[in-house]
This record gives structure tokens, C-alpha cells and sequence, in this order.
């Protein structure tokens, strides 16, 4: 029996790091990268008698993650202690929350590589702070911790089990990624551990209702290893089934290199973490007025900038999934079509030529030079036929480039661009390129009309590109056939 006999059921944890300053019960820093146990104080290594305080931001941040998403929002927010055995967290407990997650139900919906469409629904958003870092390869005896990490606040989005293989998983963590960015919470790095995801597979044969065993693989690094773990895993299950053996509940890590899931601890025995109500820590009450600030202040996402795209501008899936992969290039072009109607030619010159130019000098486009209404008026210019597009790609966007302070018309004068529209100044040109070509001449009076291009790229070339190419085909129509 195969693999396609079998239905695996995956559900995600995503841990979203927030973009906040400071910590999400201390004011301790958050700053990434800077030396061991900078950043703590007495409340973040839990000294006696000091209290906790919730960062204001964090709830702002998980009701725009939360309103973005369609979830309800919860109005009575209560923090628990999560008891675990954490040699990363002086408390000995986490501050998370239990039985009042702040954001409930919601869907991720996005699209997969063949275009077709797919939707992730949710259980939950809840606030927690995060653990520090165990360091085990500095000293050759003791294991070493640092804590700068721990208290920074988290978001944990929960998913329902409604992804099936690994391209979907791959896909719903890019969403996510895209999203967080677009709300400017999170920077989405999941190589600096600022997202992170856990993930829980089970298979069970395909008709079937009842959930099979499940299996959690945490540590994943990266979204192609989140695919590829989830691959291997599914065919680690099935092969086991398939031979007579169970499948064990356990907490499994990912091998990159060897590309296998190995084991890490069993959960045959359900965890206990003994939650109760964090003492330390009124409630927080979440207002109606204060989720409608909050919404007020959502910048355009990626969905809804993707419809706009698609079915007001008319432009293909492919240019409006480049165009909204990222906020800033999208709002780039959002001001360019401001200035032009032509949101075709805006979206082949910023997703091929701007992007090709970033992409060979290392630039965002938030370092671009050029403005919006320069790259408006060059597609004036092209669709006025006064400049060809050959002209404004390969001459006229270089030299801007270099003298952005420039008009563009003032541009296209110096470096004589503009199209000659003056039917007698071409009449030389084409008698010279006729005179060259006498048997073909003959071949096209003969029935060969296909050869009136070969006429019309000599002109052109004699032109140096600033003749008009229609007003060049009328001519030598006109000349050959009159």
C-alpha cells in the first residue's frame, strides 16, 4: 500500500517574537545579538518581591495580528503560570495565558505554487513571554545560559488541523511571515529565531474521521525544513503502519543535513504543567473603543492589496503576488499608480526593470532613488509615443539613475530619445535601405510579406531607434505597394 492511501493531519504552532523595545513583563531591552545577560534586571531573573507589569504594546500588537485574521477578540484577559522545568527561565514558570487567549477562531488564507487557494482556520492567539538560550557548545563541561532572551514577548497563533502536506505547511508560514511584516510586529526571521514554528503530524487512511497518533517536531529553523520534515515524516508514519507497528506520541527534532526526524522525548504520559491564575497580574479589559483604534490603524494587507490588483488593475496572479510579497514595494506601487492609469506598464517596469536594478546593487526599495511620478512620466512618454520602451529601459532609466535630480524630459532631450514622427525625414532612410535589398523587393511583390519586418529593422537601425515604427511600416507599404 502507498502513501496516497494515507491522510496526514497537521496543525501548526507559530511563536511570532514581537517587534516591541522592551520585555513583556520588565522594561529589560529586547535588542538582538548583543552580549550574554545584558539585558536583564531583578524582574527579569525573578528576585523576590518583585512584580511583573504588562507591556501596553503587546496587546496592541496581538489585536492587530488578531483583527488582520478575522478572530474574535477576547475582553477579559487573564494571565496563567505554565510550570515546566525551565533552566532558561528563573522563575521556574512562564507567564503565558491559559484559559483566555486574547484571540479566538480567525483563518490564514493564501495561495499555493499552482495558484489554487487554500484556507488555514485558526484556534488561537495568546500573549506569553519567551525563554532564554541554553549554550552548550562554549565550555567542554557546563552547559551556559543566557538570559536577554527571556521575558521577550511572544505571540503563539495556534492553527486547526487543516493543513495536509508540506507545500501547504511551506506556504502557510510564508502568509504568516508576510503578514506580521505588513503589521510591522514581527520581523519574520526564522533563522534569528524571531518566528518560530512547532509542528504536530498524524496520518490516518483517507475516509477515516478519528485522528491517528500524534507526533510534535519542534526546532525547525526554516520554512524549506518545515516542508521537508514534514515530508519525511508523513512517510516515516505511514511505512510504520504499513509494516504492523504503532506510531509512539513523541517530541521529535530535524536532522537539515541527514533531512530525518529523530526523537527527543516520548509524550505517551499527557504533560502537566499544573496552569493556575498568575497572582501578580490584574486582568487586562480590552475595550470595544480601544479595538477600533487599534483597526484604525491597520495598514492595507496582502489579500486585500491582491484583489485590488487582480480584479480592479487587471493584472496577473504572478505580478500581484510579486508586488505584495513585500510592504514597502507594494506601496511603492500603489503611489506610482497615482500618476498613471497604465497599471500594466507599472507593474511589468517595477516587478522586472526596478526589480532587476535592486536586486544587482543589494537595494530595498525604500533606497531607491527615482520617485514614482519619474517612472509615471517615462510610461507617459512610451504610451504617447514620443520615446520607444527599448529607448526608456536601456538608455533613459540608466542615465536617471545616475541624475535622478533630472526631469525625465529634460533627459530624454540631451540623450535625443524622442521618436521622429516626420514622415519626409525617413523617406531618406527607407530609400536607403530599399536600395540595398532589390531582390527582396522582388520576393515581397512576389507574395513574401513577411519580409516588410527585415525593412523596417534597417530603418530603424539607421533611425538609431528614433523613428517611429508604425509610421515606418505605413512608408514602406506605401513606397512597395503604391
Amino acid at each position: 500500500m502507498s502513501v496516497e492511501l494515507y491522510e496526514p493531519v497537521i496543525g501548526l504552532e507559530c511563536h511570532i517574537q514581537l517587534l516591541t523595545n522592551s520585555k513583556m513583563y520588565s522594561s529589560d531591552s529586547t535588542s538582538f545579538g548583543d552580549l550574554p545577560n545584558t539585558h536583564i534586571s531583578e524582574i527579569t531573573l525573578a528576585y523576590p518581591g518583585t512584580l511583573p507589569r504588562v507591556n501596553k504594546k503587546v496587546i496592541e500588537f496581538a489585536l492587530r495580528l488578531g483583527l488582520s485574521v478575522n478572530a474574535n477578540i477576547t475582553e477579559f484577559n487573564g494571565f496563567a503560570r505554565k510550570n515546566y522545568f525551565y533552566p532558561d527561565l528563573p522563575k521556574g514558570y512562564q507567564i503565558t495565558q491559559d484559559k483566555t487567549p486574547i484571540c479566538t477562531g480567525g483563518k490564514v488564507s493564501f495561495r499555493l505554487k499552482n495558484g489554487t487557494r487554500k484556507e488555514v482556520r485558526l484556534i488561537r492567539i495568546h500573549m506569553e513571554e519567551d525563554a532564554g538560550k541554553n549554550l552548550h557548545d562554549i565550555d567542554p563541561f557546563e552547559s551556559l545560559v543566557d538570559f536577554n532572551r527571556a521575558g521577550t514577548p511572544l505571540l503563539e497563533m495556534v492553527s486547526e488541523a487543516d493543513i495536509r502536506n508540506g507545500e501547504e505547511a511551506y506556504y502557510y508560514l510564508q502568509e504568516i511571515r508576510k503578514l506580521v511584516r505588513y503589521l510591522e510586529i514581527c520581523d519574520g526571521n526564522m533563522e534569528e529565531g524571531s518566528l518560530r514554528c512547532d509542528v504536530n503530524i498524524s496520518v490516518r487512511k483517507k475516509g477515516e474521521t478519528k485522528f491517528g497518533t500524534k507526533v510534535e517536531v519542534k526546532n525547525l529553523n526554516s520554512f524549506r525544513n518545515v516542508q521537508r520534515a514534514i515530508d519525511y515524516e508523513i512517510q516515516r508514519q505511514v511505512e510504520l503502519l504499513e509494516s504492523g507497528n504503532t506510531i509512539v506520541s513523541e517530541t521529535r527534532s530535524f536532522d537539515a543535513v541527514k533531512g530525518i526526524t529523530f526523537s527527543l522525548r516520548s509524550k505517551e504520559l499527557a504533560n502537566d504543567y499544573r496552569y493556575f491564575p498568575e497572582p501578580d497580574l490584574p486582568p487586562v479589559i480590552v475595550t470595544q473603543d480601544y479595538i477600533e483604534k487599534v483597526k484604525s490603524t491597520l495598514p492595507p494587507l496582502p489579500e486585500e492589496l491582491f484583489n485590488i490588483y487582480t480584479k480592479e488593475y487587471k493584472l496577473s496572479e504572478y505580478d500581484a503576488s510579486v508586488i505584495t510579497e513585500d510592504k514597502e514595494f507594494a506601496l511603492w506601487f500603489n503611489q506610482l499608480c497615482q500618476y498613471t492609469k497604465n497599471y500594466k506598464a507599472a507593474a511589468n517596469w517595477l516587478t522586472v526593470i526596478i526589480k532587476a536594478y535592486l536586486n544587482e546593487t543589494a537595494l530595498h526599495i525604500s533606497e531607491f532613488k527615482l520617485s514614482p511620478q519619474q517612472i509615471a512620466k517615462i510610461i507617459e512618454l512610451i504610451d504617447a509615443n514620443k520615446i520607444s520602451h527599448s529607448a526608456a529601459s536601456q538608455k533613459l532609466f540608466p542615465e536617471l539613475l545616475k541624475q535622478p535630480e533630472k526631469s525625465v524630459e529634460e533627459l530624454c532631450k540631451e540623450l535625443d530619445l524622442f521618436i521622429n514622427t516626420n514622415t519626409n525625414e525617413l523617406l531618406p532612410l527607407i530609400e536607403e535601405v530599399l536600395s540595398k535589398y532589390p531582390e527582396k523587393i522582388e520576393e515581397y511583390k512576389s507574395g513574401k510579406k513577411g519580409l516588410l519586418g527585415l525593412f523596417v529593422g534597417e530603418v530603424m537601425k539607421l533611425s538609431k531607434g528614433k523613428a517611429d515604427p508604425k509610421l515606418v511600416n505605413q512608408a514602406i507599404k506605401e513606397k512597395l505597394e503604391g
